[in-house]
């Protein structure tokens, strides 16, 4: 007789969003943005069998590591906006905190919103010390993101295979200092705002 118990997936709630663990009725938007030139530096796009090993793969890390990656949610209309969380498949240096965004809701500060959610769970309620983020170096908005994140280049720490390149979060005690804490807080507060309304394509 099995004593595996599967993990239970945590919900979490920001004022705009519910970050909850990827169910099956969320796969075709999963598909859709993985088959799509969106996702080119995440190793897309990817064919249909790829793409629904990827969903299994996002499902079944929660139950191997413990955690995982949630699907971002609108916490009023339920309409799923993209994934973020955390991910240490076979081969990873270090768990990395990640994120993708729907291409159909890029530049409302969703990711912003989401990685700093999901950042403070690890840190906080999990007693992460450190994180990455493996990113690829011709993704400039996933770098800018991780810049605002208060993310620094880490040259020293391995790399997934040599393509991408490391960025080290600050550490949970930097995380609660005000400059770090108070600049994220306060970008997320006026994508927040519904009258607030960014000029150009925001950085997501």
């Amino acid at each position: 007789m099995s004593d595996f118990v599967p993990t239970k997936i945590p919900e979490i709630r920001t004022k705009r969003l519910v970050l909850r663990g990827p169910e099956p009725q969320d796969y075709p938007d999963f598909k859709a943005t993985f088959s799509s030139y969106r996702s080119r530096f995440m190793g897309g796009p990817l064919n249909t069998y790829e793409a629904w090993m990827l969903y299994a793969a996002e499902i079944g890390h929660w139950q191997i590591r413990g955690y995982g990656m949630w699907m971002i949610h609108d916490s009023e209309t339920d309409e799923t906006y993209g994934m973020a969380g955390g991910w240490k498949p076979a081969g990873w240096p270090e768990a990395e905190i990640a994120w993708i965004i729907w291409p159909r809701v890029a530049g409302r500060g969703i990711a912003l919103e989401a990685a700093d959610a999901v950042r403070r769970y690890f840190y906080y309620k999990r007693g992460w010390e450190t994180a990455v983020s493996y990113l690829d170096p011709k993704n400039l908005d996933s770098i800018r993101l991780a810049e605002r994140l208060g993310c620094k280049k880490d040259h020293e720490a391995p790399s997934v295979d040599g393509n991408d390149v490391v960025y080290r979060h600050p550490s949970p005690e930097k995380c609660r200092s005000s400059q770090i804490a108070d600049a994220i807080a306060q970008e997320i507060g006026f994508y927040q705002n519904p009258n607030f309304k960014p000029e150009g394509w925001a950085l997501d």
